[in-house]
């Protein structure tokens, strides 16, 4: 009983230390959320010009990260919402709604009156009621230089069959938070955890609500037993049973002394169970422990539902921290929990049947050429069924001569697939398409397919924030279906300059281009980016005449042994002397690739 009490007293102290700080970092927001308002404000005024719906065919939504993307209820139709992008020096919101048409593969974007402000980091979940509901709640605004942030706690039901937005105002509703997750559980909205911030202080929470859908009031749960610390963007899925929630990884910060900041990424896992009795609906948690292969620790992952209930795990990054630098490794693999057999699977692809039997070919080839072939194919069975996940590099040049590093992380092969899925070491992966590593992606599945949109990562000081468009069919697993493809050669990121005139003029000139780039179409073709094209080639050509020329019918690895030397000493020249010899090598042949396959 002693131990029960001193417990229970820890318990009531660290929700007294929590409350404060939330206080705390309410009265230092206060302010400057007062300075945002105002602009919000300019925004709906804007909106409520809008008196008639207006749906334009367009093409696919500009980069983003961080929007909401689901599937209609009752169309083969997908919903996307929200957003940020940043260009290096400005942060841009959105309040953009679209519809894709699956069948169709087109885009529309929908113009409704009175819609939510712009916003990002919120969370929406689609409900088959009333014709189909887009259910938005949270999210936060920016201002245009990313200092200051407004933590939105305002609910919004979209409803599907008419094309209106609606503000529901219900007491009780959760404090004002971005990164959170919210479910649909029966006839509630379950929201959990989450993160609130000002220029000085932020806070992390770990508090539950139910929104009713049935009697539209909110209610806080007080659950019982082993609650998972404060943190955001965790994985947040039903139970197939839809007796309760599943809570897996996420992130969170603290401040250590001086005030520096150390982030937290999570790999633990909960469930959050639903009990009733007496006509009285009580919750408790409780830990987990999966088996299988859990993905590595990261955070900014994408998450999505597939068949069967299964939760799936796309991407994120692993930030690196020291006193000084803050480097990230960026992921693309994917993985998917089995909530009935608690248990992780990595999603590894199949390959075509062409590819497949390619494979297989060469495999009998190997095992039937007599002694010495046999004992051959003995080997590289052994060491295909030894192996564990493979790391893939890959990198790209951007235009204005940034190396783009991508890593791709290829788990090792199934036990139960090894006779009929070994491959043949990198041949056999470079023939599958994939998204490249990313974070922040929109995720979501449709019809048994798994569709990802957007996200970024970052090289250095730059980050790329992406719109290409991926599916997957997650019955299959054979290989993912590029809809939209990334160019890197188009990412705008602008750098600080040294004049105040010269920074206004370049955000007014991109503002313009962005408008212009959603008039004239994906593909836009006007006289104007025309010859803007063209001024490029001539630039590539231009710089192109200094480079070694690749000679007639020479084979890229022909051309590489041939111009190393050149492209490694023009790779230390921009990489400088402290860059390690065997990165300085990768980037150099990296670069002679580019060139190569460029001519």
């Amino acid at each position: 009983m002693v131990k029960k009490g001193k417990k229970e007293k820890k318990v009531k102290g660290a929700e007294k230390t929590a409350a404060k700080m939330e206080k705390k970092v309410s009265k230092r927001s206060k302010r400057e959320e007062e300075d945002l308002e105002a602009l919000i404000a300019e925004f709906q005024n804007l909106d409520a010009k809008k008196t008639q719906v207006v749906e334009t065919e367009c093409p696919p939504p500009s980069p983003r990260l961080n929007a909401s993307l689901s599937p209609h209820p009752e169309k083969d139709e997908l919903i996307l919402f929200g957003g940020e992008f940043f260009n290096g020096k400005k942060t841009y919101l959105y309040n953009e709604l679209y519809f894709y048409n699956i069948k169709k593969n087109s885009w529309v974007k929908s113009e409704i009156p009175n819609p939510p402000p712009p916003r990002c980091a919120h969370q929406a979940v689609v409900v088959a009621q009333g014709g189909g509901q887009l259910w938005v709640f949270g999210g936060e605004f920016a201002s245009p230089d990313g200092e200051q942030f407004y933590h939105y706690k305002d609910l919004w039901v979209l409803h599907l069959a008419t094309h209106t937005w609606e503000n529901i105002k219900a007491t009780g509703a959760p404090s004002g938070r971005s990164g959170h997750r919210m479910v649909l559980s029966k006839k509630q909205l379950l929201v959990f955890g989450g993160f609130h911030e000002s220029t000085r202080d932020f806070i992390y929470y770990n508090d539950v609500y139910a929104f009713s859908l049935d009697s539209f009031s909110w209610s806080r749960l007080s659950p019982s037993g082993s609650v998972p610390s404060p943190r955001s963007a965790c994985q947040m899925t039903c139970t197939p049973d839809a007796s309760g929630v599943i809570v897996y990884g996420g992130y969170s910060k603290l401040k250590a002394k001086k005030d520096v900041e150390k982030g937290t990424i999570h790999s633990d896992m909960f469930l959050l169970k639903r009990e009733s009795k007496d006509d009285q609906e009580k919750w408790s948690w409780s830990r987990m422990n999966p088996a299988g292969n859990k993905p590595p620790p990261r955070s900014g992952f994408s998450l999505a539902v597939g068949p069967g209930g299964r939760a799936l795990l796309f991407g994120g990054v692993c930030d690196e921290e020291d006193d000084e630098t803050l480097e990230g490794d960026f992921y693309n693999d994917l993985y998917l929990y089995d909530a009935g057999k608690n248990r992780w699977y990595p999603g590894q692809l199949r390959g075509t049947k062409s590819e497949k039997k390619k494979r297989r070919r060469g495999k009998k080839a190997a095992g039937g050429g007599g002694e010495e072939g046999g004992a051959e194919g003995g080997e590289e069975e052994e060491e295909a069924v030894a192996q564990g996940p493979v790391e893939v590099v890959k990198e790209i040049v951007a235009e204005d001569g940034t190396v783009m590093t991508i890593k791709e992380v290829i788990p090792g092969a199934q036990e139960e697939e090894e006779d009929e899925e070994e491959e043949d070491d990198d041949e056999a992966w470079a023939t599958l398409v994939e998204p490249c590593s990313r974070c922040s992606a929109m995720a979501t599945v449709r019809q048994g397919k798994l569709y990802l949109y957007g996200g970024m990562f970052e090289v250095g000081d730059r980050q790329f924030t992406l719109n290409d468009f991926y599916c997957l069919d997650l019955n299959k697993m054979e290989q993912w279906e590029v809809l939209v493809e990334m160019d890197p050669k188009t990412q705008v990121w602008l750098e600080e300059s040294d004049s105040e005139d010269e920074d206004e003029e370049e955000e007014e000139e991109e503002e313009g281009e962005r408008e212009e780039g959603e008039g004239e179409g994906a593909k836009g073709g006007g006289a104007k980016e025309e010859q803007e094209e063209e001024s490029d080639e001539e630039s590539d050509e231009d710089d192109n005449a200094d480079h070694p020329p690749v000679q007639k019918e020479e084979a890229l690895e022909a051309y590489q042994a041939r111009t190393e030397q050149y492209w490694v000493g023009l790779a230390r020249a921009n990489m400088g002397a402290e860059a390690k010899d065997k990165k300085v090598g990768k980037v150099g042949l990296a670069m002679a690739k580019v060139f190569y396959e460029d001519q």
